[in-house]
């Protein structure tokens, strides 16, 4: 039974990035662009930009997966929740704290994955509108960015 939660974790986990992909690319960058255009032009001088309400969107889902899990005896929604709670962690570490250093740590890598990440978030970022956008993912990435990253070494 640990095995089949754990792979219900990771299943959830990745799945995520599925989910975060289309988010980004047809709702943040659709409908929802006047939330999130400030993380793009940078229009708020402020911590916090309109666009992290989607921090909330995508929390809610996570809490209610492991609330629900917890009162059915921890059951499989439970470790879903666990899974989109997990991704929740590694987006904000890696988007907000690595990628846009909203808190200075993690400053400095020699990783090639974490530079190929940098590379097409910056990619993604020099379009200034919802049109035109590319790398709308978040962990994973294009092969050519990890090609451009190891070319520029």
């Amino acid at each position: 039974m640990v095995i089949v939660n754990i792979l219900i974790v990771l299943l959830a986990f990745v799945g995520m990035e599925a989910v975060a992909w289309f988010t980004h690319k047809y709702i943040m960058h659709g409908l929802c662009w006047f939330l999130h255009k400030d993380h793009h032009r940078k229009e708020s001088a402020g911590f916090f930009e309109h666009n992290d309400f989607f921090f909330l969107v995508f929390a809610l889902p996570g809490i209610a997966g492991l609330y629900w899990g917890m009162q059915n005896n921890y059951n499989w929604a439970f470790w879903v929740g666990l899974g989109i709670t997990l991704y929740g962690l590694a987006y904000f570490l890696v988007h907000d704290v690595f990628i846009h250093q909203r808190f200075r740590l993690f400053r400095n890598t020699n990783n090639a994955y974490f530079r190929a990440i940098r590379r097409a978030h910056k990619v993604h970022h020099k379009h200034l509108d919802k049109e035109e956008g590319e790398c709308f993912g978040m962990l994973w990435v294009p092969f050519k960015y990890f090609k451009k990253t190891v070319q520029a070494q």
